[in-house]
């Protein structure tokens, strides 16, 4: 009995051995399968990461200066992915700085919107976002939903909206940049370039330094959780303060970059990198190369917004140089539906949209509504001037009418003709009396004669003025009354060097220019409209218009003269607010 138990407790423990050897082989072999299988992934994704070579472009502009210090490939058509969301916050800041919406105002959700590919903020159909969260949704997640909320918001539908981007993109000489959504989500036709989105980060700081800094934003709390910023630049570079990265396949990895260290300012833009680390390397390399050779004094005027004629003509200079139109390949690797800008034109913002779009805010959030005018032409077309017609003189004597009469001597009389005057006789007798020696001007000194006598009952006696038929009068006396040619005005002129006349600005101080039109009248409109925006401000100031050629096109620029700089610059910046583009300009 004994013996039975021993064996059969021994076979139990050889069993038991035998079991876990096998379980030992088998785990043994599964883990060496896995670290193959991971060795082998991660080789597949080094080999995809070392094949994905998308189109590289960069610039880095000098803020101060507005040279650039640093390019490759600037003007080369790329992808700008979530750059996009650059234009659509300027589009925001521009109603936030005129006060048509409140950042504690409420947008609504709509299912267009919460149907957004990630990256979003996960908005559902119904729901509202506050402008201020939407604003910092975009800056640090790059919400596409919360973009799309901002469009609808805007403009009522996103297509619209970027529409209104296109147009914007122009008035800010964003020549060869074509927006298709609010969001930066792949469209073959969204296209843009390395200088386009330099010119367009200056832009958000000079036109609204309140807002840019929401740029800045690393991280902020969203209905219960933290959301974090995609921009590993600002704190880890000394004097970056934003401003936004982009991916998309098509595109690669994009930056723009804002430093600002000393006195010192740059802008950094980099499209196409094949990784994100790859991207912010290159920029932090570029940054330091050209930081030493920005100026410390700022000499270049703040990007302004021009009219849409003026946009259109840069437009169509940029396009007469580009390619035409069809799918291209651009630098061997983007497939683009159209190599050439927009002409753009669009009918005026809906106000109705936004307050659709818009859920009930408080009255401290939304001020009273004010209609903007748009940058375009204020006018459609010329205004023409009606020949006013000439009154006839009547052959019959007016009502005789008694009133009082006194005795003139008649004078010499000044005419504008610059030819010889007619030769008038006199009454013999009565010439010197009549007529008075004048010093020699640039016109004619015409004696005046004696008037014939008038009928009998024309006012002669009794104190009646009576009306001389304007036929009786002598043919010579008639032309002599009615004609004058105008002497034509002496502009002031100065010798250049190679002895060539030109006409000297006659207009003193700081000049402003508020748009340059396609007819002078349309520049006296403007210069009207942007009177009546700042009434005081302008009430002293000289307005003229100015002929300019522009290409084969005559444009006239509309301005005012006489102002001191900080009069120049506090009233641009009012109408700026009032949508009206206006520059600075030293005499």
């Amino acid at each position: 009995m004994l013996r039975t138990t021993l064996a059969s407790s021994r076979a139990t423990r050889v069993g038991a051995l035998g079991l876990a050897a096998i379980i030992a082989v088998v785990f043994t072999i599964d883990h060496a399968d896995a670290r193959r299988a991971r060795q082998h992934h991660r080789h597949h994704q080094q080999q995809v990461r070392h094949s994905y070579n998308p189109p590289f472009a960069s610039i880095v502009v000098d803020a101060n200066s507005g040279a650039t210090l640093s390019s490759t490939s600037p003007d080369s058509l790329r992808h700008p992915a979530s750059l996009t969301k650059m234009m659509t916050l300027y589009m925001l800041f521009e109603r936030l700085d005129a006060g048509r919406i409140g950042l504690d105002s409420e947008m609504r959700v709509s299912a267009r919107a919460a149907a957004q590919n990630p990256t979003k903020l996960g908005l559902r159909p119904g729901q509202t976002i506050r402008v201020e969260d939407a604003i910092k949704g975009l800056v640090t997640k790059s919400a596409n939903d919360a973009a799309v909320v901002i469009a609808e918001a805007i403009a009522g539908d996103e297509d619209d909206f970027a529409r209104m981007m296109t147009r914007k993109a122009r008035a800010l000489g964003m020549t060869r940049t074509v927006y298709r959504n609010a969001s930066g989500l792949p469209d073959d036709d969204q296209v843009t370039t390395a200088r386009d989105q330099a010119t367009l980060g200056r832009a958000l700081q000079d036109r609204f330094p309140r807002y840019y800094r929401y740029f800045a934003t690393t991280s902020f709390t969203f209905r219960g959780r933290t959301i974090r910023g995609h921009n590993r630049l600002v704190g880890s570079v000394d004097g970056v303060d934003g401003i936004k990265t982009g991916y998309i396949r098509a595109s690669g990895f994009n930056l723009v970059t804002n430093l600002k260290r000393g006195n010192r300012h740059l802008v950094g833009v980099v499209l196409g990198g094949r990784s994100g680390g790859s991207r912010d390397a290159t920029m932090r390399k570029l940054l330091a190369e050209n930081l030493d050779k920005a100026a410390t004094r700022r000499t270049v005027a703040a990007i302004a917004e021009s009219s849409m004629a003026e946009a259109n003509a840069r437009a169509a200079e940029d396009q007469a140089r580009s390619r035409p139109r069809g799918t291209t390949q651009v630098d061997g690797a983007v497939q683009v539906a159209s190599t050439v800008p927009e002409l753009v034109s669009l009918p005026a913002e809906r106000p109705a949209h936004l307050s659709r779009s818009l859920t009930a805010a408080p009255a401290a959030a939304l001020p009273p509504k004010r209609p903007l005018a748009e940058p375009a032409p204020l006018t459609s077309g010329v205004i023409e001037t009606q020949p006013i017609d000439a009154v006839p003189g009547s052959a019959e004597p007016m009502k005789p009418v008694r009133v009082k009469t006194v005795q003139v001597r008649a004078k010499a009389v000044r005419l504008a003709s610059a030819g010889p005057a007619p030769a008038l006789s006199p009454a013999a007798g009565d010439a010197a009396a009549d007529r008075e020696a004048a010093p020699e001007t640039s016109g004619s000194v015409v004696a005046r004669a004696n008037m014939p006598p008038q009928p009998a009952n024309f006012g002669t006696g009794q104190g009646i003025l009576g009306v001389l038929p304007a036929s009786s009068l002598p043919a010579s006396t008639r032309q002599a009354m009615v004609h004058a040619d105008p002497a034509p005005a002496v502009q002031p002129r100065t010798v250049q060097k190679n002895g060539a006349l030109k006409p000297v600005a006659s207009h003193s101080g700081w000049i402003i220019q508020v748009g340059a039109l396609e007819t002078e009248s349309q520049a006296r409109e403007r210069l009207d409209a942007a009177r009546g925006r700042a009434p005081r401000m302008l009430g002293k100031a000289d307005p003229f218009t100015e002929p300019v050629a522009k290409g084969s096109k005559k444009l006239y620029r509309a301005r005012f003269a006489g102002l001191e700089r900080d009069e120049a610059e506090a009233v641009c910046r009012k109408l700026k607010r009032s949508d009206i583009s206006c520059i600075t300009i030293k005499n």
